[in-house]
């Protein structure tokens, strides 16, 4: 685990992070609920949840630094660069969490501070 570092948070996800969440939630979902499970994210209401917690969850596996996506997200967080939030779908199937959007800054956020605050939208 690295050192403690400040993280800056923008206030609400970025426009391009629902089309993303899309893409990869049509592959789990149809085109359809893929969709709804995006429009619902959108009217959803600002949460947090510890870092630690949402690999839990998710039951993902955590990406090393090595990986360029992670470093990047690791660079912006040491020079202080506001990251967006994570989008987050409950999967009642599998009875776990889908990171939708946000793989990557949660490896980074993770790599800093495991028990970290995470703002997400969640559905």
């Amino acid at each position: 685990m690295g050192k403690k570092q400040d993280i800056l948070w923008l206030p609400k996800p970025e426009d391009h992070d629902y089309p993303a969440a899309e893409s990869y939630l049509s592959l789990v979902f149809t085109a359809e609920e893929a969709r709804a499970k995006v429009a619902a994210l959108r009217k959803a209401d600002m949460t947090s949840f510890k870092a630690k917690d949402i690999f839990r969850a998710s039951g993902l596996s955590l990406l090393g630094i090595s990986n360029s996506h992670v470093e990047r997200d690791r660079r912006k967080i040491r020079t202080g660069e506001k990251i967006s939030p994570l989008l987050l779908v409950r999967d009642d199937r599998d009875r776990r969490v889908i990171v939708a959007d946000g793989y990557h800054r949660l490896c980074a956020v993770y790599s800093f501070d495991e028990d970290a605050l995470i703002p997400c939208k969640i559905v």
